[in-house]
């Protein structure tokens, strides 16, 4: 009996050092990148509550001296800087374009997970393969085709590129393969349609990957700045990031505005992660697990 409590104590310290050394080793690898990531966040932040005559100074003062709101109250209150209007253009096509995305993403996704139609298989093929194909060959195509449906410096330019989602066709396609045949089979014994069989039976089940798509769609949408910086014209119809490129115009860039505005901008999508975050990971994590 001694013998054996002896070894068993011996087995959990050596597995105690064990998990030790692999936390130390985590520690040691992540905590550089957390910092590469971090500080320039809070670098950000600390530059949006700093005087202009300030924003040049070295060493940096990581809390300012003196701490000021005076650059959120110009970027308020210059009409020429339209701040309100641009972040309600961001909340508002971010969310249109994040349920587009979703509603056309689960639709489609239902249909290669679940119904059976000629050409499948290659209709498939052929979007995962559209994956390789680098945006900047269709930037071009797209933009005509944008022009001659007269849809630029228009929302419906962003909503609609946006709205065939690969990625999410291929994230809802892998979560719909999981869910039993026998379900189905029994609401159709029932007589329920297609339709009514996706809405009230599969799309429940899947709601987990709805909410990551949801999160990873919103995200996309609100930080993108390419796109909207080429089929919008208008300074009263701009996004949150592309008006932050118009703060920086001019001969002489006022560093305390655009750290404002970056902080406006960023500030929800911090608050976004920090409430989401779980649904976030379990969407990165199992996204190729459910299905075949």
């Amino acid at each position: 009996m001694t013998v054996t409590t002896s070894n068993a104590s011996t087995i959990q310290r050596r597995r105690f050092a064990k998990d030790l050394w692999r936390s130390l080793l985590m520690w040691l690898i992540f905590l550089p990148l957390a910092l590469i990531v971090i500080v320039p966040v809070l670098y950000m932040f600390s530059m949006a509550f700093t005087l202009e005559a300030n924003q040049l100074k070295f060493p940096i003062e990581w809390i300012p001296q003196p701490i000021t709101v005076s650059n959120f109250v110009k970027i308020f209150v210059d009409p020429q800087l339209p701040i309100v209007r641009w972040f309600t253009n961001s909340l508002m096509i971010a969310s249109v374009g994040t349920a587009i995305i979703v509603f056309l993403s689960s639709l489609s996704g239902y249909a290669f997970a679940r119904l059976e139609f000629p050409g499948k298989g290659f209709l498939f093929s052929l979007l995962l393969f559209s994956l390789m194909i680098p945006a900047a060959v269709t930037l071009i195509p797209a933009f005509l085709l944008l022009r001659d449906l007269t849809l630029l410096n228009t929302y419906h330019a962003i909503w609609w590129p946006a709205a065939a989602s690969v990625t999410g066709i291929f994230l809802m396609r892998q979560h719909f393969y999981s869910i039993p045949a026998e379900l189905e089979e029994a609401a159709i014994m029932d007589g329920a349609g297609r339709f009514r069989i996706y809405w009230q039976i599969s799309l429940p089940l899947v709601r987990g990957a709805m909410v990551a798509l949801f999160i990873f769609a919103f995200l996309g949408l609100w930080n993108d700045l390419f796109w909207p910086l080429i089929v919008l014209s208008d300074r009263p119809m701009l996004t949150l990031p592309v008006g932050l490129l118009v703060i920086q115009q001019g001969s002489y860039i006022q560093r305390g505005l655009a750290f404002a505005g970056a902080f406006i901008a960023s500030v929800p999508v911090l608050l976004f992660y920090a409430f989401f975050q779980r649904k976030i990971i379990a969407g990165i994590t199992t996204a190729g697990l459910a299905g075949r």
